[in-house]
């Protein structure tokens, strides 16, 4: 087999010289010229990024379920403030959005205590950065199976 990093036989007279190289690709021509050049080429050009593993996403999820449900969580705390949820004894035959039975109340307090104590960022949020916790939970669910937009919490 031959070496085709040589020049053909017949021109071995011309290519034996010092400052004559020859070369039988670009890639190669370019490197005698500038070494590193293509190192920055093939770096830009040719950079993949890994697809992450499931348990990173899992662990995104689970961190963007947890703050949603916060914000959700403060929504009610608020209007329960404001007269617009009323707390009642659990056993109470009432259900709806105007009403949250005190079992589950306290139980979503004590939820939402560790969620501020298990993350540093646990908002408010203005209208962009609520969409884009929303936006990505929706994005990993789908790439998990889910149809878009299953923002369930």
């Amino acid at each position: 087999m031959k070496d085709h990093r040589q020049a053909h036989e017949d021109f071995s007279e011309i290519f034996h010289k010092d400052n004559v190289h020859y070369c039988n690709n670009v890639a190669s021509a370019i490197s005698l010229i500038d070494d590193e050049f293509l190192d920055e080429v093939q770096f830009e050009y040719d950079f993949t990024e890994e697809t992450r593993g499931l348990s990173e996403i899992l662990n995104a999820m689970d961190e963007f379920v947890d703050k949603i449900w916060f914000n959700r969580h403060c929504n009610r705390a608020y209007h329960i403030e404001n007269g617009k949820i009323e707390i009642i004894p659990d056993g109470t035959e009432r259900y709806g959005n105007d009403v949250i039975h005190e079992g589950i109340w306290a139980g979503a307090i004590k939820s939402a205590q560790r969620v501020t104590e298990k993350y540093d960022d646990t908002g408010p949020w203005d209208d962009f950065e609520w969409g884009m916790l929303n936006g990505k939970l929706s994005a990993l669910r789908w790439v998990l199976g889910d149809d878009w937009d299953m923002l369930d919490t």
